[in-house]
């Protein structure tokens, strides 16, 4: 099952090459054709080269006729060219069978594309930290690669962590919410902005690194004060990872958060989604249809069939 994975770096500059090689070894080892862009390992201050070379790898990207769009990595870079990417172009890629896929600063590409377009990204590995993993690529996000490859991932599922004397969230099943989100700290970035996806009564999945529990507290609650969170059908907490804490905290850690969290609104809040900045990440689809469904700490999503190309 051979694959035509084309390879660029819309935001940050890739400095462990080394992963990226590994990364590119990686994939073409598996059978897979891979391309990769003109200005891929291209740098310009912290960027993969300005605004304008990035913009550019973004259309190449899009016209490559690729079954896959992959980046390098995330880092920083997309919110500052949001207001020049070809969504149009992008969109007309996806229609045609391009999945791409991404996270990190890739979440404010896949939630722009949703407002603008309604077209589907896959929240997924990047590159270098993913399948150039110094241990090698995790298998679980190689499997669930290969099953979107293959056109036969129809769904995840995964137990919630126990938490103590924290009763398990009741959920009644969800059917045909639209999937969306990622990584915390950019989707908050877009609040106000026309980048940021209008979504009511959807499945809201969320992750983050190196942000401490009040951070991510804060970025909560500019979420619950903007009434997102009270709109949707479902939170989903992914992998909060990179916490250092500080003997201030006197015991204020994520699972206070989401406590607090669970007491202020009505709407279900899951953990434990295998999502986020981990070697262990499902593949899933930005802006999708989805059903929601828990049996005790066990929960599952499904999308059904997407297409195979």
């Amino acid at each position: 099952m051979t694959k035509h994975i084309y390879i660029y770096s819309p935001s940050s500059a890739v400095r462990d090459k080394a992963a990226f090689r590994r990364g590119v070894a990686r994939l073409r080892s598996l059978g897979h054709e891979v391309e990769i862009d003109e200005a891929a390992l291209t740098s310009h201050q912290r960027f993969a080269g300005d605004d304008a070379t990035r913009l550019a790898a973004i259309t190449r990207a899009a016209g490559s006729g690729a079954d896959v769009a992959l980046i390098s990595r995330g880092g920083y870079g997309f919110t500052r060219i949001l207001d020049a990417v070809p969504y149009k172009a992008v969109a007309k890629a996806i229609d045609r069978g391009t999945d791409f896929i991404g996270l990190s600063d890739f979440t404010a590409l896949q939630c722009a594309l949703l407002a603008k377009t309604g077209a589907t990204t896959w929240a997924g590995p990047a590159v270098g930290e993913d399948f150039g993993a110094e241990s090698g690529a995790d298998d679980i996000m190689e499997a669930c690669f290969d099953d979107l490859l293959s056109g036969q991932g129809e769904g995840t599922g995964w137990r919630m962590p126990a938490q103590r004397g924290a009763a398990v969230p009741a959920l009644r099943s969800i059917h045909g919410a639209t999937l969306w989100g990622g990584n915390l700290c950019v989707l908050v970035s877009l609040l106000g902005t026309p980048y940021f996806p209008a979504i009511d009564k959807g499945v809201l999945f969320l992750e983050d690194v190196n942000e401490h529990p009040y951070r991510v507290e804060r970025m909560l609650e500019q979420l619950r004060h903007a009434g997102v969170l009270a709109r949707q059908k479902a939170v989903v907490l992914g992998h909060f990872t990179g916490i250092r804490k500080v003997p201030h905290d006197r015991g204020f850690g994520m699972q206070t958060v989401v406590a607090r969290l669970r007491e202020l609104i009505k709407v279900p809040v899951l953990t434990g989604l295998p999502f986020g900045h981990v070697p262990t990440k499902v593949l899933l689809p930005v802006g999708a249809q989805v059903e929601l469904a828990a049996d005790g700490r066990d929960v599952f999503m499904v999308w059904g069939h997407r297409h195979a190309h």
